[in-house]
C-alpha cells in the first residue's frame, strides 16, 4: 500500500507540470480546450494551426517519465470517462458511454442489503440522465436501459419511479438557482464562429 499523499503530491505534481509546460498554450486559439480528471486528458485542438504529431512529440519531450497514449476521435465522437462526447455541425453533443464489458447487474432487490444501497446505482444512472444536456432521444435510450437492470435485479418499478421523481425535482430547484442553465454544449461563440471552429477542430483524449 502506498502512502495516504501520495494522490495529493501526484496531483500537485500534475498542476505544476501543467502551468509550466500547457497553460501557455491554452492562450492561442490552437488548442481551444484543454480538461484534466486525475490522468484522463480531453484536447480540442484546431486542425489548422497544430497536428497530432507536434502535440504528441511536445508532450513526450517534456518527462522522460510521461507519455501520452491518447485516443483519437473516430467518426466525430470520442469517449471521454464516462461520456460518449459528438462533435456537430455548431456545438459538442454527449451521450453516456458504457465499456463493451458493462453488464446490468447490480444489488439485487431480494438480496439482505440496507435498501439506500440496493438504491444507491439507480440514484446515480437516474441523476446522470436529469443533469446532463442530452437530447430527448438519448435521455429515453437510457431510461430504457435503467428499466431494464431494473428488471433483471428484482426491483419493484414503482420504487424506481418514486425515485425518478424525486431526483428530478432537486435537479430541477438546483437549475433554478442557477443563472447560467445547462442548454447544451455550445462552444463559446456566436453560432457562425462556432460552426467555423466545429468544422477545422478535432478531438483526443
Amino acid at each position: 500500500m502506498g502512502s495516504p499523499v501520495s494522490s495529493l503530491i501526484a496531483e500537485l505534481f500534475l498542476r505544476h507540470y501543467e502551468d509550466a509546460n500547457v497553460k501557455h498554450l491554452l492562450g492561442v486559439n490552437s488548442i481551444p480546450l484543454y480538461v484534466r480528471y486525475v490522468d484522463d486528458i480531453l484536447v480540442i485542438y484546431d486542425t489548422t494551426k497544430m497536428n497530432l504529431h507536434t502535440i504528441n512529440t511536445y508532450i513526450n519531450k517534456i518527462h522522460r517519465n510521461i507519455k501520452l497514449n491518447p485516443t483519437y476521435e473516430e467518426h466525430n465522437s470520442i469517449a471521454f470517462l464516462d461520456l460518449t462526447i459528438t462533435r456537430r455541425h455548431t456545438k459538442l453533443e454527449v451521450d453516456i458511454y458504457r465499456k463493451p464489458t458493462t453488464t446490468d447487474t447490480t444489488i439485487n432487490f431480494l438480496s439482505n442489503h440496507p435498501i439506500e444501497q440496493k438504491m444507491a446505482a439507480f440514484s446515480f444512472h437516474i441523476t446522470t440522465i436529469h443533469s446532463l444536456p442530452l437530447n430527448p432521444d438519448k435521455k429515453q435510450t437510457e431510461w430504457e436501459i435503467i428499466q431494464s437492470i431494473v428488471k433483471n435485479n428484482n426491483f419493484p418499478q414503482h420504487l424506481l419511479l418514486k425515485l425518478n421523481r424525486q431526483i428530478l425535482h432537486k435537479v430541477k430547484n438546483k437549475k433554478t438557482n442557477r443563472n447560467d442553465k445547462i442548454s447544451g454544449l455550445h462552444l463559446p461563440s456566436t453560432a457562425q464562429r462556432s460552426e467555423k471552429m466545429c468544422s477545422k477542430t478535432q478531438i483526443y483524449a
